[in-house]
C-alpha cells in the first residue's frame, strides 16, 4: 500500500530589518565603534545582515556593498580599523600574522625542528636554532644538541611561542627565545575560535585569583597557577632543567578550583560568542565569585545565561 506524507512549507526568506542593532548608517557620528554596538546585542553578526553605509565605510574581508550599503557576507565579528569595517569568521581557521602569539602541542620531533599544532592551516614548525639551550641564549646549536631534542621538547609537550616567519609553503615558522616562552605546566588548556580572541597590549594576563592566563591569537588559551617572574629565572638568568622539565608543581585545592572556574567561565563565554579580553574575563571571574557561583555548575544553562547577562551588563 502506498503512503503518502505530508512535509511543512519551508519558512520564507529572511527579510534583512534594518533595526538599530543591526543598522548604522552615516549620520553626524561617523566614528561610532561597531564591535563595542555590536556587543550589547548580540556580538555577531549574520551573512545579509546590513552593518554601515558605504559612504562612511570602507568594506573588507568578510563584507560586500549592495544599494550603497555595507553588508555581511559570513557569520563573524564585526572588527573596525578606521574605516574600514571586516566580519571575521567564526568557523575560519587560524590565520596567523608575524608577531603573533600563539600556543601549541608538538605533534612530531624531526631532525633540527619540531612541528606544532598552532590551530592553523598546517602544522607550525619550532626550529632547533630558534630556541634556548643550555649554556647561552645565543649560543651555536652543536650536534649533541640535536640528539638531546627530546629533552627539552617531546610529542604531546604544551607550548607559548612567537610567530617569527613563514616557510615558502605558508607554514609558520615559530621561536621560542625569550624566556616568557617556552613549555607550558601547571593549568589547562581551553580551545576557542580564533576570531574571539582581541589582540590586546599583552596576552599574558594575571588574575588577582592567583590565576595566569595566556590568550594564544590561534585560539588556544592555557589557563595555569600564578608563576612570579624571579621563578622563572635562575642564577644566570636561565635555569634549564626548570623551563624544560615535565613535572608539574604542587597545585593547593583553592588555586585548582581558581584555575577550574576562570576554565568553565571561558567556555560559557565562547559558547555566546562573545569577545575575550582579559577586562571582560575578569568581570567575568567577579561575577561569579559575588554569586558565589559553584565549578561544576557554572555550565549548567541557566547559570551560562546569567554570566552573560551580567558580563553584558557591567559594560
Amino acid at each position: 500500500m502506498i503512503s503518502f506524507s505530508f512535509f511543512p512549507l519551508p519558512p520564507e526568506p529572511a527579510t534583512i530589518h534594518e533595526s538599530p542593532q543591526h543598522s548604522l548608517h552615516a549620520s553626524h557620528d561617523m566614528d561610532i565603534d561597531l564591535a563595542h554596538h555590536f556587543l550589547h546585542d548580540s556580538n555577531l553578526t549574520l551573512p545579509g545582515e546590513t552593518l554601515t553605509s558605504s559612504h562612511a565605510y570602507m568594506r573588507g574581508h568578510g563584507t560586500y556593498v549592495h544599494n550603497e550599503e555595507v553588508i555581511a557576507s559570513v557569520a563573524g565579528t564585526i572588527e573596525r580599523v578606521n574605516k574600514l569595517v571586516t566580519v571575521r569568521a567564526l568557523r575560519a581557521r587560524y590565520n596567523p600574522e608575524i608577531g603573533d602569539l600563539v600556543v601549541g602541542r608538538i605533534t612530531e620531533v624531526q631532525p633540527r625542528r619540531w612541528k606544532v599544532d598552532a590551530n592553523g592551516r598546517q602544522d607550525a614548525v619550532l626550529m632547533l636554532s630558534s630556541v634556548n639551550l643550555p649554556g647561552g641564549v645565543q649560543r651555536r646549536k652543536l650536534e649533541s644538541d640535536e640528539l638531546q631534542m627530546r629533552n627539552f621538547f617531546e610529542e604531546g609537550d604544551l607550548l607559548v611561542a612567537e610567530v617569527q616567519a613563514f616557510f615558502s609553503d605558508g607554514a609558520m615558522s615559530l621561536h621560542t627565545r625569550s624566556l616568557k616562552y617556552g613549555k607550558l605546566r601547571n593549568g589547562q588548556l581551553v580551545s576557542v575560535s580564533p576570531a574571539l580572541i582581541r589582540r590586546l597590549k599583552s596576552h599574558f594576563i594575571s588574575l588577582p585569583c592567583g590565576v595566569d592566563l595566556i590568550l594564544g591569537l590561534n585560539g588556544y588559551i592555557w589557563v595555569s597557577k600564578h608563576v612570579k617572574e624571579n621563578e622563572q629565572e635562575g642564577e644566570e638568568g636561565f635555569d634549564a632543567e626548570a623551563v624544560y622539565s615535565n613535572q608539574n608543581d604542587e597545585i593547593d585545592m583553592p588555586t585548582r578550583s581558581a584555575i577550574s572556574r576562570v576554565t568553565n567561565i571561558i567556555r560559557v563565554l565562547a559558547s555566546h560568542f562573545v569577545p575575550l579580553s582579559d577586562t571582560i574575563i575578569l568581570d567575568a571571574y567577579e561575577w561569579a565569585m559575588e554569586q558565589d557561583a559553584d565549578v561544576s555548575e557554572m555550565l549548567h544553562q541557566d547559570n551560562s545565561f546569567a554570566l552573560i547577562s551580567a558580563v553584558r551588563g557591567r559594560k
